[in-house]
């Protein structure tokens, strides 16, 4: 008897397109997004390539679907009343979610879903900055600006993380030996903070200023 799981005579396995999705997630942390392809997904999910392009026309479409369930993972956690400290805690939220996964943020860049989480998360944010008096045109340019910072903040981390063969930081440690070469003495003085790992503080003060400029534009408008 053949197994439900495995295809037969040509037909493709009946798949599930959110398991789908779960178990492309799960291949994404345990290789990397390099080494993600439809065909491993394939052999994980014991099916034929061809049964995957019923759901996903492109490996895009999936690395599209994908990033919409990583931010079905997103629970911002604040119930200030502070509209500053609500836009905080959605920006962590999504920063969380993608630092979740491995390459997280690299998935994430370029696909521009449209799915119900990633347009949850950008009406949570709209009605943030809306409720708190800023214009609608302010409003989405302000929306893009968090989305893409925060983006690019958890990029830069997580690729900061990738060791080398010798188990040591990739990007500080290049940094770092490139500056010392150097006539550098800004970066020397800085090198400390530059080649830091506090990733935490990188962010908050990042957000900080995201958030201050935010108000200065509001005080000009009233």
């Amino acid at each position: 008897m053949t197994s439900s799981s495995t295809p037969s005579r040509g037909r493709p396995a009946r798949l599930d397109r959110a398991g789908t999705v779960d178990t492309a997630l799960d291949l994404l942390d345990d290789l990397g997004l390099e080494a993600l392809t439809m065909r491993r997904l394939a052999d994980r999910l014991d099916v034929r390539a061809g049964a995957l392009y019923r759901h996903f026309t492109t490996k895009q479409d999936l690395l599209t679907a994908m990033a919409e369930r990583m931010l079905g993972d997103l629970h911002p956690q604040s119930g200030a009343a502070d509209w500053a400290e609500r836009l905080r805690a959605l920006a962590r939220a999504m920063r969380r979610a993608l630092l979740a996964r491995r390459d997280g943020a690299r998935v994430f860049g370029g696909t521009h879903s449209t799915g119900p989480h990633t347009l949850a998360f950008a009406e949570s944010v709209l009605g943030v900055l809306r409720d708190a008096g800023f214009r609608d045109e302010d409003a989405a340019r302000a929306l893009m600006a968090l989305v893409n910072f925060t983006l690019g903040h958890t990029l830069e981390e997580q690729a900061a993380s990738v060791p080398h063969d010798d188990g040591t930081p990739a990007g500080p440690d290049r940094l770092r030996n490139a500056v010392q070469a150097g006539p550098y003495p800004n970066l020397q003085a800085a090198l400390p903070v530059l080649t830091g790992v506090d990733f935490d503080a990188h962010f908050e003060f990042a957000l900080d200023l995201h958030v201050a400029g935010l108000r200065q534009l509001r005080s000009r408008a009233e």
